[in-house]
C-alpha cells in the first residue's frame, strides 16, 4: 500500500486490517502486506496519526497488487511521486486498487482512461470534470475493470477489499472474514442509497416559484402541461428552462423529488408503503418499488431497515 502525508486514517486502515493481519485459519498463505511511504517518511495520516513504514520502498517494485487508499485533496493535483508509482505499477500490469478519492490518483496516472470507475458520490462530478476520459459511475460501491478496482466512499473500501479476498481465496473465505469483521460479505444496492441529491440554486424567479409549488403538490399526477399551466408559459418553455437550469426534464425532476420525499417518510415514519406511494404521487406500491429500486438501488423496505430513525439513540460527545 502506497501512502503519502495527510491521507485519511480510515481509508488507510481498511487495507491494513484486511490484508495486513495474518489469517492462517482462513487461508495459508495469506497476504504479504507492506505500508510504503512515498516521499520521505514517516507518513502523517489525518487526523494526527504518524505511520512508520513497515518495509522499504523496494516492495512497490515487487508487489502483485498496489493499493492507493485515498487522495489528500481532490481539488489539487495528487503528489507527482505517487502518480509515478501508480503509472509504473500499471505498466507492469499488476492489480491496482483505489479506495474513495484514491481514484483521482489513478486518473492522474492515466490508469482510468476509457475505464468505468467510481469514487465517493460527493466527488464523482469533480472526477468527471477533471478527467473526462474516465467513465464515472457514482451509483455503485466498487467497480472492477480488468485489473483495476475502484471503490466508492470510505466504508465502501471494505466492500472492495473483501471482493479482492473473494477473487483470491474464494467466497467462503471472504464470507468468514466478513463475519469476523462484523460486516456483510456483500451489501445490497450501491451508494445511490446514501446520496442525497441537492437541487441546484435556481435564480429564475418564475421557475423557483414553480418548483416550490410542484414540491407541495407531488401527490398529484402532475404532467409537464400542468407545470406549464401553473407558470402560465408554454410546455416548450418549461422543458427548456428545466434543461438549462436543472439539466433534466420536468418529469425526471418530479420523479427525483417523489423518490426523495419517499426516502424522508421511510427514514422518519412508520407509515405503510401504500400510504407513502399515494402521498408521494406514485399511485400504488408497485410503482413506488419499481422507481425507488431503479434510482436508489434498493427496495423501499430495505432502505427503511437501514435508515429508519430509532428513538432513544445514544449520543456520544468527544
Amino acid at each position: 500500500m502506497a501512502v503519502t502525508d495527510d491521507m485519511p486514517i480510515f481509508e488507510a486502515a481498511v487495507p491494513c486490517q484486511i490484508f495486513g493481519v495474518d489469517r492462517p485459519h482462513l487461508a495459508d498463505p495469506w497476504y504479504q502486506f507492506s505500508v510504503v511511504p512515498v516521499g520521505s517518511g514517516p507518513v502523517r495520516l489525518s487526523p494526527g496519526f504518524t505511520l512508520p513504514p513497515v518495509r522499504h520502498g523496494w516492495d512497490l517494485e515487487s508487489a502483485d497488487t498496489l493499493v492507493v487508499p485515498a487522495c489528500t485533496n481532490v481539488h489539487e493535483d495528487p503528489p507527482a511521486e505517487l502518480v509515478e508509482v501508480v503509472r509504473k505499477a500499471y505498466q507492469r500490469g499488476i492489480r491496482i486498487l483505489s479506495i474513495c478519492s484514491g481514484a483521482f490518483v489513478l486518473a492522474a496516472a492515466g490508469v482510468l482512461d476509457g475505464r468505468r470507475a467510481t469514487t465517493h458520490w460527493l466527488h464523482a462530478e469533480e472526477l468527471s470534470r477533471r478527467y473526462p476520459a474516465v467513465r464515472v459511475d457514482s451509483s455503485v460501491l466498487y467497480v472492477e475493470d480488468s485489473n483495476v478496482i475502484t471503490s466508492a466512499g470510505t466504508v465502501a473500501g471494505i466492500d472492495a477489499c473483501l471482493h479482492v479476498v473473494r477473487v483470491d481465496h474464494g467466497a467462503a473465505v471472504a464470507a468468514e472474514l466478513a463475519r469476523r469483521l462484523v460486516t456483510p460479505p456483500h451489501r445490497d444496492g450501491g451508494q445511490a442509497q446514501y446520496h442525497r441529491p441537492v437541487s441546484p440554486a435556481v435564480r429564475d424567479d418564475w421557475l423557483a416559484a414553480l418548483l416550490d409549488w410542484a414540491g407541495k403538490h407531488l401527490h398529484l399526477p402532475l404532467s409537464t402541461a400542468d407545470l406549464a399551466a401553473q407558470a402560465n408559459v408554454s410546455v416548450r418553455t418549461v422543458e427548456r428552462r428545466f434543461a438549462d437550469a436543472l439539466g433534466m426534464s420536468p418529469l425526471r425532476w418530479l420523479l427525483q423529488q417523489r423518490v426523495r420525499r419517499a426516502q424522508q417518510f421511510l427514514e422518519t415514519t412508520d407509515r405503510p408503503i401504500g400510504w407513502i406511494a399515494a402521498t408521494c404521487g406514485f399511485g400504488g406500491p408497485a410503482s413506488l418499488r419499481a422507481h425507488f429500486a431503479r434510482i436508489v438501488g434498493v427496495s423501499p423496505s430495505a432502505y427503511r431497515r437501514t435508515f429508519h430513525e430509532r428513538p432513544g439513540a445514544v449520543r456520544i460527545a468527544s
